[in-house]
């Protein structure tokens, strides 16, 4: 496997709720939108890029990369974004990451090729919990993927064990993986990284 070979699949779909219900992607964190936050982080790491978004369209597709809805409506989670990722993509493999974690390591996706092995999913560790919503997945689950949701499935961890996934350890990048939930996880995770002298 390459980086050619992988389709980068942004989640931005989401409701945001706990942000008040505004679009995640859309919300400034140290002088940048998430989504740019995002997309900076592992530029030019995929043959290429989707963004998966249920609001603002035209916003997103003002980025440049082609855009993606939810294959069906009320907004179904994050395996509906997956499956509409998984759909969309033309490459055998696709790297899933959220709109809302900004330091996402750069070196993401080397790390996730390299540790795949012969895996179907790769799901990011950061020493003391994993990142479902980070994970690198073979294009081929694309039709498991929309069976289990038909029947019901909405938990991103039970899909996973119907297949063979892995872990990769990120613990020396912990931070990176810190996803702003709130008002106040963006001001903490600034305080952090400055403290920890990360970028």
């Amino acid at each position: 496997m390459t980086q050619d070979d992988i389709t980068l699949l942004v989640l931005a779909g989401g409701q945001g709720r706990r942000m008040g219900g505004v679009d995640k992607g859309w919300i400034c964190w140290c002088g940048q939108p998430l989504i740019v936050h995002v997309l900076s982080r592992l530029a030019g790491q995929a043959g290429s890029v989707l963004i998966n978004a249920n609001r603002t369209l035209e916003a997103y597709e003002r980025l440049g990369y082609p855009v993606i809805t939810d294959l069906e409506d009320d907004f179904k989670g994050p395996l509906m974004g997956i499956l509409s990722g998984l759909s969309a993509a033309s490459t055998p493999w696709v790297l899933v990451v959220p709109c809302d974690t900004p330091a996402l390591p750069e070196d993401l996706v080397v790390r996730m090729i390299d540790n795949i092995g012969g895996c179907d999913i790769a799901v990011a560790h950061d020493g003391e919990r994993a990142h479902p919503v980070i994970a690198l997945i073979r294009r081929e689950l694309a039709e498991d993927l929309r069976e289990a949701l038909a029947a019901g499935e909405r938990k991103i961890d039970r899909w996973y064990e119907r297949h063979v996934w892995c872990h990769v350890d990120f613990s020396d990048q912990a931070l990176a993986f810190t996803n702003l939930n709130t008002p106040e996880d963006k001001t903490n995770l600034a305080q952090r990284l400055e403290r920890d002298g990360s970028t």
